[in-house]
């Protein structure tokens, strides 16, 4: 057993440099590169954040050009609309303006027409009246046998 422990106090005085050697090593990884690795990730990570930052207001940005402009598109159609309807109550108006002349020229041709044909009617009884003396005596003499002339008597 003694000889055991002589072999471990060997090693164990052997891995002593090693040991050292190991922690200095580690210390060195620590402060020199390990403290510029982590100084790089952060800075990568700000970058990061950063860039998605820029990303969301550019996206908010375009969020808001893009509602800027369906409001445009929506004033626009309603404009187009309210011209539109604008229009056809002009050529509503007009129609009826044109629709009322012509009731008004068709109602003063039916005066016109009621007119002339109660002129007619007039007329025609007017006729009727000076031929109906006549017809009279036309009818009374194919219908009475002629008389006798009284100079005979």
């Amino acid at each position: 057993m003694d000889e055991l422990l002589r072999q471990l106090e060997a090693l164990a005085l052997g891995a002593i440099p090693t040991l050292v050697l190991f922690i200095v090593l580690v210390l060195a990884y620590r402060y020199i590169l390990f403290g510029a690795l982590m100084k790089m990730r952060a800075e990568r990570r700000e970058r990061t954040v950063g860039a998605m930052e820029k990303s969301r207001l550019a996206i908010a940005a375009a969020d808001a050009r893009t509602q800027e402009y369906e409001a445009r598109m929506r004033a626009g159609r309603a404009e187009i609309f309210r011209r539109r309807e604008q229009r056809i109550q002009q050529l509503n108006a007009e129609r009826e303006s044109a629709l009322a002349a012509a009731r008004l020229a068709a109602q003063q041709r039916v005066h016109e027409a009621q007119m002339a044909l109660q002129a007619q009617t007039v007329e025609a009884q007017k006729q009727i009246e000076v031929s109906a003396g006549q017809l009279a005596a036309l009818v009374l003499a194919a219908v009475l046998p002629p008389a006798p002339a009284e100079s005979s008597r």
